[in-house]
């Protein structure tokens, strides 16, 4: 097994001196996007400040800086990875394939197009700019050969059944971790997953308990208030592995991810002193109130109204695609306080308390109704249309007790909420992977596996290779936030990264499965449709794309 430094031998198809090579690629890379900054900064910033007219009128040139700002980063982060694997002993060939392969690949497309969807490529050209001289690290252009596919993807083969292929580069305690909720994804929730989709069930109870005894509920909340007190790089690696048996089942950590950031960042210490032991424990189960009818990504427009009345605000307006709602007990409600105002600055949140529902009456709380929202994939928690007339919350559960900080309140989440479903898309991916490979080594045709076809074993092995870049650079931002950096960049990126990759990699696999993957009983028509949503919630494509642009340009 050649490691790096070792020259490959005749018929090998990694490149010599490798990781010299991808670390000359960064700061070239990093050139590239500084320039691109600078002539698209000369475009859309006026007196200082960047003009939100101008940046519309250059959309497609501020989300192709945003993609290329993240092939940027992701190069970086495969970089680093190399050198965290190569420090461990672990960077053998299956780690330098990955290596040469996605550094390839994503600097021939930073060169030549990034596909920002399917009908969209963001060109270098979009942004007044060349195809950068790569220098030392230019023989990587050629680093995605077929040659270096078909071996990864024969590595693939003997190594299947490892948690990812390829090391990771976590620590001893981390892979712990994740070597604990894989099993447990592969034991309690992969068998039944499909037939949960297929019938449209909630997740079953028991697993909610289950969950709950596991510390999934309290991973991030601290000791002292009941929770593990682990970090957010532990966060990622429990949702990956949850979210590959089962969305649903990675998604319900989100709920409490979301509600005990809301508490930790905003709430006073009498309520988080009260709600975080009851959330980290499973007694109470949250779900996130934000959106409305009509404003979807625009959340300073929500017109859901919250009046005071004595020692009561009284919430009057309708919320859509609220997720786990009628199940839940609190739910962080975002409602405008301040009639006068029509953007953020009147928003407030609040904790509200309600009585789970059941089948029979799915929202029994006076002053509330719902409706289910029937949906494609992401079924096991369903989602919800909400009705509020004269709903009461007590005073008391106006988070921080303080009017008009709803809009802040909520922008503190963000950077856990975007890490966590990076890490759910990783999930996602990761499984329409194995599922897929499973199919390819099973599956015969004109008397042999679909996996020796070079075309099948490609597509295998660049879902492997996009999946350790996303995977990266999610597990990046997760540092970031635990060493208390600001990370809504880092963040965004893998979100936006992450998402992509999961939907390739289960529209690949379905491929590879021909007409049976259209077939509802085979898993990996599920995992299309949950794959399908990541590109949506928590910032449409388009909405980070957006947001990253304009930070990049401030």
């Amino acid at each position: 097994m050649p490691h790096d430094g070792a020259p490959p031998g005749a018929d090998s198809p990694i490149l010599p001196d490798l990781r010299a090579k991808a670390e000359a690629a960064v700061p070239v890379a990093e050139a590239l996007l500084a320039k691109a900054v600078a002539r698209l900064r000369a475009q859309v910033v006026q007196d200082g400040k960047v003009s939100a007219a101008a940046l519309e009128a250059e959309q497609f040139a501020a989300h192709a800086l945003a993609w290329l700002a993240t092939y940027v980063e992701s190069l970086r982060q495969m970089a680093a990875w190399a050198g965290r694997v190569a420090d461990q002993g672990a960077f053998g060939e299956m780690e330098a394939l990955l290596l040469q392969i996605g550094m390839g690949e994503y600097m021939s497309q930073i060169a030549g197009g990034v596909p920002m969807s399917q009908g969209e490529v963001a060109r270098l050209a979009d942004l007044g700019l060349d195809a950068p001289d790569w220098g030392l690290a230019a023989p990587l252009l050629r680093g995605n050969s077929a040659a270096a596919r078909a071996r990864l993807a024969a590595l693939m083969r003997d190594n299947h059944g490892r948690a990812t292929f390829g090391a990771s580069g976590l620590d001893e305690e981390l892979e712990m971790i994740r070597d604990q909720f894989r099993r447990y994804a592969d034991d309690r929730i992969a068998p039944h997953a499909h037939d949960w989709h297929l019938k449209d069930e909630l997740i079953p109870i028991e697993v909610i308990e289950e969950l709950a005894e596991l510390g999934v509920f309290g991973l991030t909340i601290p000791e002292n208030l009941g929770g593990l007190g682990l970090s957010k790089a532990s966060m990622v690696v429990v949702s990956e592995e949850l979210s590959r048996g089962y969305i649903g089942v990675g998604s319900l950590g989100t709920r409490s991810e979301i509600a005990a950031e809301l508490i930790l960042c905003g709430g006073t210490d009498a309520q988080k002193s009260h709600w975080l032991p009851k959330i980290a424990s499973g007694e109470v189960l949250p779900t996130a109130v934000f959106t409305e009818p009509n404003t979807g990504s625009d959340l300073g427009s929500l017109r859901t109204r919250a009046v005071k009345d004595g020692d009561l605000y009284k919430v009057t307006g309708n919320k859509t695609w609220i997720t786990h709602a009628a199940r839940a007990h609190i739910m962080t409600l975002l409602a405008r306080t301040d009639p006068e105002t029509t953007d953020y600055r009147g928003l407030s949140m609040f904790i509200a308390e309600k009585t789970p529902g059941d089948d029979e009456n799915p929202f029994p709380t006076s002053g509330m109704t719902g409706g289910e929202i029937e949906v494609l994939g992401y079924r096991g928690m369903k989602e919800y249309e909400l009705g509020f007339d004269g709903f009461e919350i007590k005073a008391g559960n106006l988070l921080g007790e303080v009017e008009g900080q709803g809009f802040k309140q909520l922008m503190q989440t963000f950077e856990s909420a975007r890490i966590q479903t990076a890490a759910r898309a990783i999930g996602v991916a990761q499984n329409a992977l194995e599922v897929g490979m499973r199919y390819a080594e099973d599956r015969k045709q004109f008397g042999k596996s679909l996996i020796e076809f070079p075309r099948v074993a490609g597509k295998l092995a660049m879902m492997a290779v996009e999946i350790m870049i996303a995977r990266q650079l999610t597990y990046f931002a997760a540092w970031e936030k635990d060493h208390d950096r600001r990370c809504d960049l880092e963040a965004g990126m893998a979100k936006l990264l992450g998402a992509r990759v999961a939907w390739a990699a289960a529209d690949n696999a379905l491929q590879i499965h021909g007409g049976n993957g259209f077939a509802l009983e085979y898993q990996i028509s599920r995992i299309l449709c949950d794959a399908r949503i990541l590109n949506i919630f928590e910032g449409a494509a388009e909405i980070q794309a957006q947001v990253i642009a304009r930070r990049l340009l401030a």
